[in-house]
C-alpha cells in the first residue's frame, strides 16, 4: 500500500501564491470574483502564517509582500506620486482583535502600562474601490485606481460622473491636492441595477463593490452616467502649498468642508476599549447602512505619531482594518424548490448547507428566475456562494467553479403552479414564469382581494392591509365572493373591530356592488389591465360576456391592446378557476349596466377617437377629475406621450411631458382649453 504523500511547505507555498494571484486577478482586474472575500482571507493568512514559520520561503513578489493589481487594457496607467498601499486586516472579528492592535501600537511607541491611552480615528470600511483624485489649483484634473499600488488606471472619464464628487474645491486653492477615497454602490441602487439587468436578460453582478469596480474601470462613460456611484473621502496622497491638519480626524473635518463626502459614523476613540466599543456600535448599525461595509479601521489619530509608527513591507503599523462576519460564504445546494410571491411570480428558492453568513445562519435563498439561474450555471449538489446584506434577502450570486462527479440536469420550472395548480404562464421574451389563476391561488389571495376593493377598482372603504390578513389568516376569506358573504357580527368580533366600524365595511361591501364594467374588469387584476384597458375593453365589447369568450385575435381588434395583453387577458379567463370566481361574483349581486354596440354609442361622443395626456396642476380640477371628465366625453387618457397624443393638457410644473409635445408638434391645451372642447354640463 502506497502511504499519501504529504505536501511539503514550499509546495503550499507555491500553491497559495498560484491562487491568491489567480483570485486576485479575477477580483482586481476581470472584477469577477470565483470565491467569496471570506475564502481569499483564509488563503491569504495560511500564506502568511507559513512565511512567518518559513522565512527562507519568503520572496518579494509574493502576495503578502504587495498590492495586486494590473492596469486594464485600454485604459493609461498613471504613477503614484505617493503609492497606495493596503492597510493589515485583523480577522479576529471579536473586541479581541480591537485591543490586539492597540496593544501592538502601544508596544511599538515603547509606552509603559500606566501611559495615557492612545488616540484613534475610527471609520467604517467601505467595501467598493479605491480612487486617487488629483487636484490642481483646486480643479479636479485626474482620477487614478489604486492598481498595484504604485501604478494605477487614469479613470478620469468615469469618475467625472460621479456626482458626489466635486470638480472644484471649496476654501483650498492648493497648488497640487490628492484625496483619497472609496467608490461604491449603495444596496438599493445596487439591487434596482441587478433588477434592471435581469429585466433585460443580461448579466447580474456578484456584489455592490464589483458592480462599482466594473463601472469606473468602463473605457465609455456613458455606462457610468446611467448608473449611480457614491463616494467617500478617508486620507490624501501628494500635497503642495497646504498645511496639513496634525490629527487624521481634523483632515476628516476639513476634507469636508472643501466640498467632500465623509461619512458621518467616523468617530474618535480613546485605547483598545474604545475601539471594542465602536466595532461593537457599528457592528449592530451594519444591517441598517445604506451601503456594504466588511469591517471598520482604525488609524493612529495623531499624524506625528503614524510617522514614528512607520511601515512594515505593504502595510503601515499605525492602522489596521478590523473585520466583520462576511457577506458572502460558501456552502452546498442541496435542493431547489419554487415559492409563489403575492403577485403571482414564481421564483426558484435554493435549499442550502446553513451557513453562517451577514451576521446570521443562512438556510434559504433566492435565485430570482429560471434564465438568472441558468446563467450562473447552478445546479443541485453544487459548492456555491451566497450572499446575504443588511436586509436584503440572501442570494446565491454563482457556483464555486470545479468539476461535477456526475451529470446533474437542468432544473426545469413546473408548468402548473405547486399552490393552486393552475397554469404556469410565461411572457414571450420575459425572464419571469408566473401562476395565471390570480382569484383562485392561496398564494396571492391577500394581494387580490387588496386590489380588487382599491379606490380606483371596486372602492371598498375599510378594507385595509391588517384587516385583509385578519380576514385571510382566520379562514373567512378564500375567495373574493367570501367578501360578500361577511356579515356584522363576523367582522365585530375580529380583533380591533368595533360595531360601528363592522357596519360601514358591510355598507361598502353593499355600495360596491353597483359597480361600472370598466371598475370591475380593473378589479380583477388581470395582467397588463390598468384602468385604460379596462375601459377600451368595456367600450369595445360593451358586456362581460364576450369578454369571456374573446379569442386572442378578436381582443387585438381593441385600440392600443397588443399581443402581450391580448394573451394575458385570454389566458386569465381560460382559467376555470377564475371563471368560477367572477360568475360567483355576479351571482353574490356585483353589477353593471351592460349593452351591445358600445363602441358605436361612444362613437358619438364628442372626444371620442382622440387621445389626451395631462401634465402638471390644472387651476380648478385635479388630475382625476380632468380625466374623468374626458373619458365621460369618450375621449382617451393616455400617460405618456406619443405621435398617437391628439392633445397635450399641461398645468403648472408640467414637465418633459410638455417638452415631448411641443417636439412632436402636438396641440398643447390649457384648462380652459379643455373646458371649451367638453360637452356643455347644461
Amino acid at each position: 500500500m502506497v502511504a499519501a504523500t504529504k505536501t511539503s511547505p514550499a509546495e503550499r507555498v507555491a500553491e497559495l501564491r498560484r491562487l491568491l494571484k489567480h483570485h486576485a486577478h479575477r477580483y482586481y482586474v476581470l472584477d469577477e470574483p470565483e470565491i467569496p472575500d471570506a475564502e481569499y482571507d483564509k488563503l491569504f493568512t495560511e500564506l502568511q502564517t507559513l512565511e512567518a514559520a518559513h522565512p527562507d520561503l519568503l520572496t518579494p513578489d509574493s502576495p503578502t509582500q504587495k498590492v495586486i493589481g494590473e492596469v486594464r487594457e485600454g485604459l493609461t496607467p498613471v504613477k503614484h506620486a505617493v503609492p497606495m498601499l493596503s492597510i493589515k486586516t485583523e480577522t479576529d472579528t471579536t473586541e479581541a482583535g480591537a485591543l490586539k492592535f492597540d496593544a501592538s501600537v502601544r508596544h511599538a511607541l515603547k509606552l509603559p502600562p500606566d501611559a495615557p491611552p492612545v488616540r484613534y480615528a475610527a471609520e467604517l470600511k467601505f467595501d467598493g474601490l479605491a480612487i486617487n483624485l488629483r487636484y490642481e489649483g483646486g480643479v479636479l484634473r485626474q482620477a487614478a485606481t489604486r492598481g498595484d499600488g504604485e501604478t494605477g488606471e487614469d479613470v478620469t472619464h468615469t469618475v467625472s460622473t460621479i456626482g458626489a464628487i466635486p470638480r472644484r474645491l471649496k476654501r483650498v486653492d492648493a497648488p497640487v491636492l490628492e484625496v483619497r477615497g472609496e467608490v461604491f454602490m449603495r444596496r438599493d441602487h445596487f439591487e434596482a441595477l441587478n433588477q434592471r439587468q435581469r429585466e433585460a436578460g443580461a448579466k447580474t453582478f456578484v456584489n455592490p463593490r464589483n458592480a462599482a469596480a466594473g463601472i469606473v474601470r468602463q473605457l465609455d462613460a456613458s455606462i457610468a452616467r446611467q448608473r449611480p456611484l457614491s463616494f467617500f473621502a478617508y486620507g490624501l496622497g501628494e500635497v503642495q502649498g497646504w498645511d496639513v491638519p496634525p490629527r487624521h480626524s481634523a483632515l476628516l473635518d476639513a476634507l469636508a468642508k472643501m466640498g467632500f463626502p465623509v461619512d458621518e459614523r467616523r468617530d474618535v476613540a480613546h485605547g483598545g476599549e474604545g475601539l471594542a466599543l465602536f466595532h461593537a456600535r457599528i457592528a449592530v448599525e451594519r444591517d441598517t447602512l445604506p451601503f456594504d461595509i466588511d469591517g471598520v479601521v482604525y488609524k493612529v489619530d495623531d499624524r506625528a505619531l503614524q510617522q514614528q509608527l512607520g511601515f512594515k513591507t505593504r502595510e503601515p503599523r499605525w492602522a489596521v482594518a478590523h473585520k466583520y462576519p462576511a457577506q458572502e460564504q460558501q456552502t452546498r445546494l442541496h435542493g431547489i424548490e419554487i415559492q409563489v410571491g403575492r403577485t403571482g411570480k414564481l421564483t426558484p428558492v435554493a435549499k442550502l448547507e446553513p451557513v453562517f453568513v451577514g451576521g446570521t445562519t443562512v438556510s434559504n435563498a433566492t435565485l430570482h428566475n429560471l434564465f438568472e439561474l441558468r446563467r450562473k450555471g447552478v445546479r443541485i449538489g453544487d459548492t456555491v456562494i451566497v450572499r446575504r446584506a443588511g436586509d436584503v434577502i440572501p442570494e446565491i450570486v454563482g457556483r464555486v467553479p470545479g468539476p461535477r462527479k456526475a451529470y446533474v440536469p437542468n432544473f426545469r420550472m413546473p408548468k402548473a403552479c405547486p399552490v393552486c395548480g393552475s397554469a404556469v404562464v410565461r411572457e414571450k421574451g420575459g425572464n419571469d414564469h408566473r401562476c395565471s389563476g390570480g382569484l383562485f391561488c392561496g398564494a396571492q389571495r391577500k394581494q387580490a382581494i387588496l386590489h380588487f376593493a382599491g379606490r380606483r377598482a371596486m372602492d371598498i372603504e375599510g378594507l385595509g392591509d391588517k384587516l385583509v390578513d385578519q380576514l385571510v389568516d382566520g379562514g373567512l376569506i378564500r375567495t373574493l365572493p367570501d367578501l360578500y358573504k361577511l356579515g356584522v357580527a363576523k367582522l365585530a368580533a375580529l380583533d380591533r373591530m368595533a360595531d360601528k366600524s363592522a357596519a360601514n365595511l358591510v355598507g361598502a361591501l353593499d355600495r360596491s356592488k353597483n359597480a361600472t364594467l370598466a371598475r370591475f374588469l380593473y378589479a380583477l387584476g388581470i395582467r397588463h389591465v390598468g384602468e385604460t384597458t379596462a375601459k377600451d375593453l368595456a367600450r369595445h365589447f360593451g358586456r362581460l360576456d364576450p369578454i369571456l369568450e374573446a379569442s386572442v385575435e378578436q381582443l387585438l381588434e381593441v385600440p392600443d391592446v397588443g399581443p402581450v395583453v391580448a394573451q394575458s387577458i385570454h389566458t386569465f379567463f381560460r382559467q376555470p378557476h377564475n371563471r368560477e370566481v367572477v360568475e360567483q361574483l355576479r351571482a353574490a349581486g356585483v353589477r353593471w349596466a351592460e349593452h351591445d354596440g358600445a363602441a358605436s354609442s361612444t362613437a358619438a361622443l364628442p372626444l371620442a377617437g382622440k387621445t389626451f395626456v395631462l401634465t402638471g396642476s390644472l387651476p380648478t380640477w385635479s388630475r382625476d377629475e380632468a380625466k374623468a371628465l374626458v373619458e365621460a366625453a369618450g375621449g382617451k387618457v393616455s400617460g405618456s406621450v406619443s405621435k398617437k397624443t391628439d392633445y397635450v393638457v399641461a398645468g403648472e410644473e408640467a414637465g418633459s411631458k410638455l417638452d415631448k409635445a411641443r417636439e412632436l408638434n402636438i396641440a398643447v391645451l390649457d384648462e380652459e382649453g379643455l373646458r371649451r372642447l367638453l360637452p356643455d354640463p347644461n
